[in-house]
């Protein structure tokens, strides 16, 4: 009986509860572009600068967005987008790191 009251969310992968979460979007959001930009700039090597950059900010903006996150829409993005900064970051590290081999 009490089902009945409920929205129906079934199978809805956009804010399944029903509420707008505007932190937990913009963040999703901020990782997955970073984290596409760390990837992509990682296939050239002379831009390791970025790359490196590009995935640790990721990293660190997806970690926080994880642990503020709600839905599982939101979590879907964090995670692809931690992945893509994580590749990033672990090849930009190996084609010469954050500062260049200045330390």
């Amino acid at each position: 009986m009490a089902q009945a009251l409920q929205p129906n969310t079934a199978g809805s992968l956009f804010a399944s509860d029903g509420k707008t979460h505007p932190l937990p979007d913009i963040l999703m959001a901020v990782t997955l572009v970073l984290g596409l930009l760390s990837f992509i700039t990682a296939f050239f090597p002379g831009l390791h600068l970025l790359t490196s950059w590009a995935g640790l900010v990721g990293i660190v903006t997806g970690a926080y967005g994880q642990w503020v996150s709600v839905t599982t829409r939101e979590r879907f993005g964090l995670i692809l987008g931690l992945g893509a900064s994580g590749v990033g970051l672990l090849i930009g590290m190996s084609n010469g790191g954050l500062f260049g081999g200045l330390f």
